[in-house]
C-alpha cells in the first residue's frame, strides 16, 4: 500500500447519543483536512459553543466553522432539503464559503415530505409501544433505501426526477390512507402542501451545492495523504443491529457504519475515538437500566441542561453504565475515549457507577439480547464525589483527586485510556491528557 495514504479516524458515541460529539469534533477539526458525516440524518443534534454563540447542527458536519477543513455529507446520511437549507441560512458564515467547503454525496438519500407523514402515522399506530421517533422521516427514508425505491441527491439533476418523485409520493399517500388517518397532519406547523412547496424551494439550494461521487473523493483524498475524521451521529446503543432494538435509530451508528457510509475499506480505518458522558441519558422510549427516578435524576437533568437539541424533549437521566460502555468499546474497536460533562457531577457527594448486570442470578458485563428483561438489575459501585468546580482547570494535574479516581476506575474497567475530559460546553473547556 502507498506509504503516503492516510487512514480515516472515526469518532463514535458510546451511549444512547447526546454524548457531546459535536463539541469534540469541533475541538479536533484543526488536526484534519476533512470532516465527514457517515450515517443518520437531521435527527442528529450536535451542539457547538464558542465566541458566546450556541449552534446546533443537524446535517452539516461539526467542522464547518474551521476554514481549513472540507466538510462532507456522506452517502450513508439521509437529507431533508428543508432542514439543510434552514441550517445553511442560520449559520453565521458566508453562503459562498459553505457552498465551497461543504460537499454532498450523490448517493445520499433524500427525505421526502411524505416520509415525514409516514413517520407520524407509524408512530401513532404503535400506541403505548411508541419508539420515540423524532418524526423527522428518518426511518421511512431508510426503509425506502433498503427497499430500493428511494431517491438520492444525484437524482435531482436528472430529467426524470419529477416522475420519480411523483411515483414515490403516490405510493406513500396510498400507504398512509390505509392507516385511516383522518387527522390533517402538519409538518413543522405547516400543511403538507405548504411544506412540499418549501421542500422544492430548498431543493433548488441543494442543487447549487457540490454534489460529488463521495467514495471516490474520500479514497483519492486518503491516497494523497489528506487526513479525515468520520463524525458519528446518535450513539452505539441506538445502532440498528446492536442497540436496544426496536428502540433504536435506522442506521449503523458504530465504526463499521463509517465503512459503508463513506466507502472506506475496513483496512482504511485508523484510530477510533469514543465519546461518553460522565453519566447516562436517553431520549424517548426503550430500556435504560441505570435510569434514576428520584431527585438525583432531576438534578442531573437540570445541571446538565438535558433537553433534546433536535426535539426539545427532556432526557431521561441515570448513572454511568460501565457494562454498556464496555460493550460499546468492544463493538467499535475503540483506541481511546473522551469523557464529557464531568462538571455536571460537581455537586454530588457520592456517585454510583453500574459495573455489571444481574439477570436471574447470572452476572454479565455486556448488553444482552433481553436488555429490557424486568429481572435484569444493575449492580453499583459507589464512588466519592469531588464537590468542587472544574472552572479554570487547564491540566489533569489540577483535577480534584476524586475525579482522577473516577477516571481511573473507568479506565481500569473498560481497559481503554481516557484521552480527554470535557469540563463545560465551550470548545475551550477541555482537558487533554
Amino acid at each position: 500500500m502507498d506509504e503516503k495514504r492516510k487512514k480515516a479516524d472515526v469518532l463514535i458515541g458510546l451511549q444512547w447519543g447526546d454524548e457531546g460529539k459535536g463539541k469534540i469534533v469541533d475541538v479536533l477539526t484543526p488536526g484534519y483536512n476533512i470532516v465527514a458525516r457517515f450515517q443518520g440524518g437531521p435527527n442528529a443534534g450536535h451542539t457547538l459553543e464558542f465566541d458566546n454563540k450556541k449552534i446546533i447542527l443537524h446535517t452539516i458536519p461539526s467542522g464547518i466553522f474551521h476554514d481549513s477543513a472540507i466538510n462532507l455529507i456522506g452517502n450513508g446520511v439521509v437529507i431533508d432539503p428543508v432542514v439543510l437549507n434552514k441550517e445553511v441560512q442560520s449559520l453565521d458564515v458566508d453562503k459562498d464559503i459553505i457552498l465551497n467547503s461543504l460537499l454532498i454525496s450523490k448517493k445520499a438519500h433524500l427525505i421526502l415530505p411524505t416520509h415525514r407523514l409516514l413517520d407520524f402515522v407509524y408512530e401513532r399506530s404503535r400506541g403505548e409501544n411508541k419508539i420515540g421517533s423524532t418524526l423527522k422521516g428518518i426511518g421511512p427514508a431508510f426503509t425506502d433505501k433498503i427497499a430500493r425505491s428511494g431517491i438520492r441527491t444525484g437524482n435531482i439533476i436528472q430529467k426524470d426526477f419529477g416522475d420519480r418523485y411523483d411515483s414515490l409520493k403516490q405510493i406513500h399517500l396510498k400507504h398512509i390512507a390505509s392507516f385511516d388517518c383522518t387527522d390533517k397532519i402538519q409538518i413543522e406547523g405547516m400543511d403538507f402542501e405548504e411544506y412540499e412547496r418549501l421542500w422544492f424551494e430548498s431543493l433548488e439550494m441543494l442543487s447549487e451545492m457540490r454534489l460529488i461521487d463521495s467514495e471516490v473523493f474520500v479514497n483519492n483524498s486518503l491516497n494523497n495523504g489528506l487526513s479525515l475524521l468520520a463524525e458519528g451521529a446518535q450513539g452505539t446503543l441506538l445502532d440498528i443491529d446492536f442497540g436496544s432494538y426496536p428502540f433504536v435509530t435506522s442506521s449503523n451508528t458504530i465504526t463499521a457504519g463509517a465503512c459503508t457510509g463513506l466507502g472506506i475499506a475496513p483496512s482504511g480505518i485508523g484510530e477510533v475515538i469514543g465519546v461518553f458522558k460522565a453519566y447516562c441519558t436517553r431520549v424517548g422510549s426503550g430500556p435504560f437500566p441505570t435510569e434514576i427516578f428520584n431527585e438525583k435524576g432531576e438534578k442531573l437533568r437540570t445541571m446538565g441542561k438535558e433537553f433534546g437539541s433536535t426535539t426539545g424533549r427532556p432526557r431521561r437521566c441515570g448513572w454511568l453504565d460501565l457494562a454498556a460502555l464496555k460493550y460499546a468499546v468492544m463493538l467499535n474497536g475503540v483506541n481511546k475515549i473522551i469523557m464529557t460533562k464531568a462538571d455536571v457531577l460537581n455537586s454530588f457527594n457520592k456517585i454510583d457507577v453500574c459495573t455489571h448486570y444481574k439477570i436471574k442470578n447470572q452476572k454479565i458485563d455486556y448488553m444482552p439480547f433481553n436488555i429490557d428483561d424486568k429481572d435484569l438489575k444493575p449492580v453499583y459501585k459507589t464512588l466519592k464525589g469531588w464537590k468542587k468546580s472544574l472552572e479554570n482547570i487547564d491540566t489533569f494535574e489540577q483535577v480534584p483527586t476524586p475525579l482522577k479516581d473516577y477516571v481511573k476506575y473507568i479506565e481500569d474497567h473498560v481497559e481503554i485510556p481516557v484521552w480527554m475530559v470535557s469540563t463545560g460546553s465551550n470548545r475551550n473547556q477541555i482537558i487533554k491528557r
